[in-house]
């Protein structure tokens, strides 16, 4: 974040509650330090009460959630998606943005669904509309201009960032990549959105950078030129 991340999500799993909590406190005091907006994955009632900004849901965690107490608490809200079906469940919460992943193969975690392809990602973006899309799964540094071309808002990364030799080096890579999308994002995004969007952003779950930690990941994601989660935010 230091480095200019904007738009990180942290997401930790098979964790007591308490040590939850204070993961999700660390990042978000983190995040406000360096003004970056935090996505928090699954655990929207600690998102709730550690005051966070998003929170992020898979589909069996959305049909779950309570949507109308994220929305009266004021935050924002990500879902995800891998098939037509999901993606009318999720355009049905209105999310904030809609997540389609995996785009190329990942090894970040088991995948029951086939790489979507970058085809994939004009045909999620002609059906959410002004709905911020982000894309994950596989996407690299040098894959973002395909990403971006299909319509995708926003570039989901995790291993591409953690599993690299130089991990500070490679997230000033992925900014300076962004950074031509930027100024049309911060035109055509909604103000929430482009506030976190502005340069890039690595997560580790849309979408926190800590590969590095058992039970947690990071994700970073960034803007592209088209208007309106590894996962963005």
């Amino acid at each position: 974040m230091p480095l200019g991340v904007r738009l990180v999500q942290l997401r930790v799993k098979d964790t007591p509650e308490a040590a939850l909590r204070s993961e999700i406190r660390r990042a978000r005091n983190t995040c406000h330090r360096h003004g970056c907006q935090l996505i928090v994955n699954d655990h929207w009632r600690l998102a709730i009460a550690e005051g966070c900004d998003f929170v992020h849901l898979g589909q069996e965690d959305l049909a779950e959630a309570d949507v109308g107490t994220i929305r009266r608490a004021g935050l924002r809200l990500g879902v995800s998606t891998h098939d037509e079906t999901e993606l009318a469940t999720a355009l049905a919460a209105r999310p904030d943005y809609v997540a389609l992943g995996p785009i190329w193969p990942t090894i970040l975690k088991q995948m029951p669904w086939a790489p979507q392809t970058p085809a994939r990602i004009a045909a999620w973006k002609k059906a959410v509309g002004e709905t911020p899309l982000v894309a994950i799964g596989g996407v690299t540094v040098e894959r973002l201009p395909e990403v971006f071309g299909q319509g995708a808002d926003v570039a989901a990364v995790v291993t591409d960032i953690t599993l690299n030799a130089d991990p500070e080096e490679r997230t000033r890579q992925w900014i300076a990549a962004t950074r031509a999308y930027v100024d049309d994002a911060d035109s055509s995004l909604p103000d929430t959105v482009a506030a976190a969007a502005t340069p890039l952003c690595p997560a580790g779950h849309l979408p926190h950078k800590g590969g590095d930690r058992p039970g947690s990941t990071t994700e970073h994601s960034g803007p592209t030129s088209s208007a309106p989660s590894e996962e963005r935010r």
